[in-house]
């Protein structure tokens, strides 16, 4: 049956509620490209949405995964200990922002761990609200739909929502300056700052210290659209929980693990959240979560009160191990941080050269966590770029409720792929403009 054929299949059986963002059916995948069942072969900038960190189907992943399934597919946690888990818990540990991040509970999605993240801190705290951003994203399930703010679509219709929620603004300066008289007199540090200022006032106001259970924030935004604060920002607001005695959550489910240059974006600051959220890159396309903490939060909890019949699967720890391995023996990290010199030395300076009078273009972010956004267009701009780029046998993705565009390569993706993808991204941008 053909690709065509295949995908109306799909459209007539898959629930709608599903965003898709083309109809190709992949057949295979290897390292930064995917295969359909025609042939074609396309440029995959989107690792499943960040997840494939060390590419598609990673011989050394693949191996790890073909023999524990052998071995052991699925020892539940609420009834056994399997050595899978315990050994990426050793070798999870000495990559943690602090030796005091030491304890773990595993789960399946991303989502998933926020919920549990929230869970631990309300019980450690004894207190309810939680604190959130303008423009986050932290899952669509039902605990955490309440919590994102990114785009309404994500929660539209599902009201009512979990309680206890309240929303702080983000310090994305780019869009702050747009709406001044002078741009210029409006900064990434001013609006961190200011941002504070509005957070100790939503203290005041909203949800009292007493009543605060914890600050949930991405240290670098998703689909908000990859916006990093300054490390300023992070910083005043480990200050003010300390002060309070709020825990700070970081979500690192899409900033994590090498993503931004550093094993965690929080690094980029010298912050230590009090808990730590991860998913997708973990373990290279096979599903599980995480969130870590200090012993003597976790030991709060009641036996008995986390678990799920999945979390922390024996074939995805096992992946998860494997992918670390990865990572030390190809260097990862080190690559990450100089292909991303490579794409924003190249977007930073030709992408001006394709803009029209009156559009300008923010090219930002860390590491292999990339976003372009343009200013100045008409709505559904970034969407006419990722058009193009399927033209190309590129696939590309926009972000947010603007018009950004993000780049999510695999982290061992090569400088002539880098190459690649550049001449590509910018001959999609000069298209869009000229369609």
């Amino acid at each position: 049956m053909s690709g065509a054929k295949l995908a109306q299949f799909g459209k007539q059986h898959i629930a709608k509620g599903i965003g898709r963002s083309t109809e190709l059916v992949l057949e295979r995948a290897q390292g930064t490209y995917v295969y359909t069942v025609d042939g074609k072969k396309y440029l995959d900038l989107t690792t499943g949405i960040g997840v494939t960190s060390t590419g598609h189907n990673h011989p050394k992943v693949v191996k790890a995964v073909q023999d524990q399934a052998a071995n052991l597919a699925h020892g539940q946690v609420n009834l056994f200990f399997h050595k899978p888990m315990l050994d990426l818990i050793e070798r999870l540990q000495p990559k943690m922002p602090s030796p005091e991040l030491d304890t773990f509970f595993f789960a399946n999605s991303g989502a998933e761990a926020v919920e549990n993240a929230v869970k631990l801190a309300r019980h450690a705290t004894k207190r309810q609200n939680i604190i959130v951003f303008q423009g986050s994203y932290h899952g669509r399930t039902f605990g955490t739909m309440g919590l994102t703010t990114s785009k309404t679509i994500y929660s539209a219709g599902f009201g009512p929502l979990m309680s206890g929620i309240h929303v702080a603004p983000f310090p994305y300066h780019q869009q702050w300056a747009i709406h001044k008289a002078d741009p210029t007199q409006f900064d990434a540090e001013w609006c961190s700052q200011e941002s504070l200022n509005q957070f100790e006032t939503l203290l005041k106001q909203r949800s009292h210290p007493e009543d605060t259970a914890a600050v949930l924030i991405e240290p670098v935004q998703g689909e908000g659209g990859y916006v990093a604060p300054p490390a300023s920002f992070l910083q005043g607001l480990r200050k003010i929980c300390d002060k309070h005695g709020i825990l700070l959550i970081a979500d690192e489910v899409q900033s994590g693990f090498g993503r931004t240059g550093k094993m965690f974006a929080v690094e980029h600051s010298g912050v230590v959240p009090d808990i730590l959220i991860m998913a997708k890159g973990i373990a290279s396309g096979y599903p599980i979560s995480g969130i870590v903490s200090k012993k003597e939060l976790m030991d709060r909890q009641p036996a008995g009160s986390m678990g799920g019949t999945y979390s922390g699967n024996a074939v995805a720890c096992a992946a998860a191990k494997a992918t670390l391995d990865v990572f030390e023996e190809e260097k990862l990290i080190d690559n990450c941080n100089a292909r991303s010199e490579q794409f924003f030395s190249a977007f930073r300076s030709r992408i001006p050269a394709l803009l029209p009078k009156g559009v300008t273009a923010d090219v930002r972010g860390l590491g292999l966590m990339i976003g372009i956004e343009f200013m100045g267009v008409p709505y559904g701009f970034a969407g006419k770029i990722t058009a193009e780029a399927m033209k190309l046998d590129t696939i590309l993705m926009t972000t947010s409720i603007y018009e950004t565009l993000r780049l999510i390569p695999p982290l061992n993706i090569t400088k002539e792929e880098t190459d690649l993808a550049i001449e590509r991204v910018l001959a999609s941008i000069e298209a869009a403009f000229k369609a």
